[in-house]
């Protein structure tokens, strides 16, 4: 069963499903939780430019952790990747997962109408088919109705 399981999260609501599923199956199978937010940059011309502030991006790292350890996960932590573009970002996550060493990587998929997806395709898709290991993808519809449940 899995040991080592890496969440990518973003400042999204669609992060919350994709932490309580890692969180849950941390709880039974006693595994170990890293969490990875990507502090992504535009590149425009020749200006680059923070989508977020780093303040903000370390904000989301713990407060995921937090909501982790407060589900019961004892072995929490996580980190914000820098220096990425957002082209870059499913790669980043990827090579997170291969330094953390897990054997899971849960993430929740954004759903764009096609024409959105054709120029700025969804991250989980580059993620999901580059990667090396399993990969859960914890649709959006269940942030909504966790969001109703609450």
């Amino acid at each position: 069963m899995y040991q080592r399981i890496l969440v990518a999260v973003d400042s999204s609501p669609f992060a919350q499903p994709a932490l309580r599923t890692a969180g849950d199956m941390a709880r039974l199978t006693g595994a170990a939780v890293h969490v990875v937010h990507v502090l992504a940059s535009a590149v425009a011309f020749d200006t680059v430019m923070n989508l977020e502030e780093d303040s903000d991006a370390g904000t989301v790292v713990d407060a995921a952790v937090a909501t982790l350890r407060g589900l019961g996960v004892e072995e929490a932590d996580g980190e914000v990747v820098r220096d990425v573009t957002t082209q870059e970002v499913a790669g980043a996550i990827s090579a997170a997962a291969e330094q953390f060493k897990a054997d899971l990587l849960v993430l929740s998929p954004h759903h764009r109408g096609s024409v959105a997806a054709f120029f700025n395709p969804r991250v989980s898709d580059a993620v999901a088919h580059a990667s090396r290991i399993a990969v859960l993808l914890v649709p959006e519809e269940q942030a909504e109705d966790a969001d109703s449940a609450v």
